[in-house]
């Protein structure tokens, strides 16, 4: 008897062992499961839109150019017409005074970004010199950048090892994290320059339009003023959403700097034409 509830006992165990090892088998393929589910769906989704503007640069010619466009011819003809009241002469200085703004526009745009690449070059070859004569000396300076950024000591030692085991590396490092300098597009001269002047000639047309299409000075000066002050605030609103801030108060800011620019130099335009 003792043999046979010994038998019975181990018997049980067996089964009870085999029943857990099942249960638990079976909540690991459960969870197994749950898992891969959860990642199936996570990877099923639609990326993250990430919106960033890139072509800042060119914004920022947009910017410049349209902004003066807008404002002077604007003022210059509002002075011509108030002081001679002669739309045709108001349209031939205001042409002139297209063409020679925007060629100084786009040559003042070349030079500054040329100035800006010029910059960078005699930079990048001070880098390069001191990477080779005074190696030690810039690596130090690459911890220094580094320590700002909470790393121990021995990964910053790595970190910093791995970033001066390439020359290269090292001195596009230095560059932009030291200096704060970014590599500058090799056609960004011209392109700036073409840009600018192209936005000032845009931006000018539509304060002078109105004189080339009414022979009234006044009312032309008029429907001039409105068409100014709308494409300043369409400006602004394109402009707001392309840098992520709000349409309606880029359209505001643009309107009420270019309307206080534009008023302060057509009062200087009138006061110099006599009226």
């Amino acid at each position: 008897m003792l043999v046979f509830r010994r038998v019975l006992e181990g018997c049980f165990l067996r089964k009870e062992s085999l029943r857990a090892h099942r249960w638990n088998s079976s909540e690991s393929k459960q969870a197994t499961a749950n898992h891969e589910a959860k990642r199936t769906q996570m990877l099923s989704k639609p990326p993250h839109p990430e919106r960033h503007l890139s072509s800042t640069a060119t914004l920022r010619d947009v910017v410049i150019g349209m902004s003066d466009g807008l404002t002077v011819p604007f003022a210059l003809a509002a002075g011509i017409a108030g002081a001679l009241a002669a739309s045709h002469i108001v349209v031939t200085a205001g042409v002139a005074e297209l063409a020679a703004g925007g060629i100084s526009m786009g040559l003042g745009g070349y030079l500054a970004t040329r100035t800006d690449r010029d910059h960078y070059e005699n930079e990048l070859a001070r880098e390069y010199y001191e990477a080779e004569h005074l190696p030690e000396t810039e690596r130090a300076e690459v911890a220094e950048v580094l320590s700002h950024y909470g790393l121990s000591e021995d990964l910053l030692k790595q970190t910093v090892d791995t970033i001066c085991s390439d020359r290269e590396r090292w001195v596009e490092f230095m560059m932009r994290f030291e200096l704060g300098l970014e590599r500058p597009e090799k056609h960004r001269a011209v392109l700036s320059g073409i840009t600018i002047g192209l936005s000032y000639v845009v931006g000018g047309v539509i304060p002078l339009a109105p004189y080339a299409l009414i022979a009234a000075s006044n009312e032309a000066f008029v429907v001039s003023a409105l068409l100014t002050g709308i494409a300043l605030a369409l400006f602004g609103a394109v402009k707001g959403r392309l840098t992520g801030i709000a349409p309606w108060l880029a359209a505001l800011q643009t309107l009420a700097i270019g309307g206080v620019a534009s008023g302060v130099a057509f009062l200087f335009a009138r006061w110099v034409a006599g009226g």
